[in-house]
């Protein structure tokens, strides 16, 4: 894909995150946000830099720990949730417009990295891993959570792009998701890599609320609803629903459903 074709694919993410409401999703899974940053053992004072940090999540776990935060995104309606929710609990973060494929910091400038299901959506992959590493001190930590390719939301982006295929010559932001492409993508930029499965549990009042709330909240559901059209979109609903039936844990008529991520905490070579 050419650098004019990435930039066109960008500017259409960055409209697909502002649709919706992403702050209504972010809210569900902050734990996997507090999950990471615990994991990552950030010690009080550090200089933090959450990439893609959507409405703050791991922001604002790592500003509880006592680090200083540099949240960015493109997006400038996530980054102002972000404020107002660091605000609200009166928790000092700085907020700033970047793009994980550019970050505009020198190299070594921070202590700590992170970024919770956020940078895996940049589309240039390798890019996005060197500014990871680049912008992070040697010996430094970074951390991520991201989806797996074969969890509940790998299925559910493949759900989707089985009725709205996603923009060819750009690899799936669940293979951030993957180990063994993890491990490809940092290559000898990062030394000890920690990487452990966990899962997130969605929790629902039935397998439809969940397919009603992805439709009115999260962007890329929201945006393939909206190219299908109302006929359109009723197969995907369907295929939504029988997408967390097949996932669905609960024995009580609602809907637990089990979300595989990756989480991984590496040292900066």
């Amino acid at each position: 894909m050419s650098e004019l074709e990435l930039e066109g694919l960008k500017a259409k993410q960055q409209k697909t995150w502002a649709s919706g409401d992403y702050g209504a999703v972010a809210a569900l899974i902050h734990p996997m946000a507090e999950d990471t940053v615990q994991a990552a053992d950030l010690s009080a004072g550090a200089e933090v830099l959450d990439v893609a940090a959507g409405t703050g999540n791991a922001s604002i776990a790592a500003a509880r720990c006592g680090c200083r935060v540099t949240a960015t995104d493109y997006v400038p309606g996530l980054l102002a949730r972000a404020r107002e929710r660091a605000d609200a609990e009166h928790l000092p973060i700085t907020t700033e417009i970047a793009d994980a494929e550019n970050l505009p910091y020198p190299d070594g400038r921070f202590d700590a990295v992170v970024s919770v299901v956020g940078a895996m959506f940049a589309p240039d992959q390798e890019r996005t891993a060197a500014e990871l590493t680049r912008v992070c001190r040697g010996g430094g930590t970074i951390a991520m959570a991201n989806w797996t390719p074969d969890g509940f939301i790998g299925e559910m982006f493949r759900t989707v792009g089985r009725r709205v295929p996603p923009p060819p010559g750009i690899r799936g932001p669940v293979e951030w998701g993957s180990e063994d492409r993890v491990r490809e993508l940092f290559g000898d930029r990062v030394g000890d890599v920690r990487v452990e499965r966990r899962d997130f549990v969605f929790r629902f009042t039935s397998p439809e609320r969940f397919a009603d709330y992805f439709r009115q909240h999260y962007g890329p559901t929201l945006k393939a609803f909206e190219a299908l059209g109302a006929d359109g979109g009723k197969p995907l609903y369907d295929d939504l629903v029988a997408l967390v039936g097949r996932y669905n844990t609960a024995t009580d008529g609602t809907a637990r459903i089990p979300s595989a991520y990756l989480r991984i905490v590496a040292t900066r070579a």
